[in-house]
């Protein structure tokens, strides 16, 4: 009995799966949105990436300046 209900969740969450993704891919405001999304995603990790290298130079320099300080 109880395997005859998970089948039906199942094709339920499959047939509503289907519809779901079908409206999305045909819908031009979702299409948009996923464009602007991605596009600003790609801008968030390069300017991380730049923040990350800036910081990376910083700890060298500050760490070149202690070795100086300690061997004075």
């Amino acid at each position: 009995m109880a395997g005859g209900a998970n089948f039906m969740n199942r094709v339920v969450s499959y047939l509503v799966n289907e519809v779901l993704v079908n409206s999305l891919a045909n819908s031009r405001a979702f299409q948009r949105f996923a464009v602007r999304t991605s596009k600003r995603i790609e801008d968030i990790s390069s300017i991380a990436a730049k923040k990350k290298e800036q910081l990376a130079e910083q700890m060298k320099d500050l760490s070149r300046n202690m070795d100086s300080f300690k061997n004075r």
